[in-house]
């Protein structure tokens, strides 16, 4: 492969590999923020009563513009200008935000799926102040990452790197050698894999319980379920867990799923570059760090169209956003009922009060 860097230049990178970040960055951006806009648009214009989880889905798409503006667009400007340009407040504000909205993102999804815990296998729990304790779980999530993500106001500062070069950039200083050991260690940690333990257990028992409410409904046993086969703090029959619910359940699988594939190969990456002492930065091993990053920003890209796909009525929500879908629609159902009924619904005097029959 044909690297143009060059040699002279100790500090010159490689084009050909940011001309690609840059590239994936920029439609990562796009996409990411178009599908989020569009999901909290139709939320705020659908029809049906909200519910706990669309005030989860809100949050996560509200986490997930946190991370297309201030991790994904920060870092697609870094790779056009290559160097940062700003003061060392700027750099260390950006550094935070960057770290805050990958905290938010993921564990809004951690909560999210706790709340679907919570619906499936203890039920009667959902009726003592559901609401409340949703607002709870989503405040104790904003707050927690803005906390979690404060070290790097600390860790990274503007400054030369390398003694002597001139060259500046917005750089992370850690104690030789374990430091960025520590430091990758516990991003490592807190991001995914505390993350995902939590994941796995909350499906784990979600997964438990749906089966013992499938076997006690196929061997036609309502008595044993009612009678605490599966427990008093859980469904009593498979009727008890609604399609609705179910549904809900696919759904964050599928967002988990997209979440893992995403971020483990970055994780991955970043753990071997700074435990293996074999790691050397060259073309080959910065090739794949760059892949890793990427892939790991197109997470919030996806989360939006999963929403779409698990509720439909998102899109066709979002459409009544526009004035001409809206007369659009509304001509259409006057079409349908003068081809049905052979007038119009209305007339001149259904509009002044007077009944109008069918």
């Amino acid at each position: 492969m044909n690297l143009s860097t060059n040699e002279s230049d100790p500090f010159a990178r490689n084009e050909e590999v940011a001309k690609l970040e840059i590239t994936v960055l920029s439609l990562t951006f796009v996409v990411a923020v178009a599908g989020n806009f569009t999901v909290l648009a139709a939320m705020c214009k659908t029809k049906k009563k909200p519910s706990r989880m669309h005030l989860f889905i809100k949050h996560l798409s509200l986490a997930d513009l946190v991370v297309a503006f201030f991790q994904v667009l920060p870092q697609l400007c870094w790779e056009i200008t290559f160097r940062f340009y700003g003061p060392d407040f700027l750099c260390r504000i950006v550094k935070h935000l960057q770290v805050l909205g990958m905290f938010a993102s993921t564990y809004m999804m951690v909560m999210m799926t706790v709340d679907r815990y919570i619906a499936i296998c203890h039920p009667l729990k959902t009726l003592q102040q559901p609401t409340r304790r949703s607002y709870v779980m989503i405040g104790s999530t904003w707050l927690g990452s803005l906390v979690l993500s404060t070290p790097q106001y600390f860790i990274f500062s503007l400054s030369e790197i390398r003694n002597g070069s001139d060259v500046y950039d917005c750089w992370g200083h850690f104690i030789k050698p374990w430091g960025i050991r520590a430091y990758i260690t516990w991003i490592t940690v807190g991001i995914f894999l505390v993350p995902v333990i939590v994941l796995i257990i909350c499906y784990s028992f979600i997964c438990h319980s749906i089966w013992r409410n499938i076997r006690c409904k196929t061997r036609n046993r309502p008595t044993a379920c009612k009678s605490g086969l599966i427990g008093n703090s859980s469904v009593s029959s498979v009727t008890t867990i609604s399609r609705a619910k179910l549904k809900t359940v696919k759904m964050t699988f599928v967002i988990v799923l997209v979440y893992i594939v995403c971020w483990a190969p970055f994780f991955i990456v970043q753990m071997w570059s700074v435990w293996d002492k074999n790691f050397l930065w060259d073309d080959s091993e910065n090739m794949a760090v760059t892949l890793s990053a990427l892939l790991a920003s197109l997470n919030s890209c996806c989360n939006p169209w999963i929403y779409m796909i698990f509720s439909g009525h998102l899109l066709q929500d979002f459409t009544h956003c526009f004035p001409c879908r809206q007369k659009y629609t509304t001509m259409t159902r006057r079409r349908i009922q003068t081809a049905a009924y052979g007038r119009p619904l209305y007339s001149p005097r259904s509009a002044i009060g007077a009944p109008y029959v069918v």
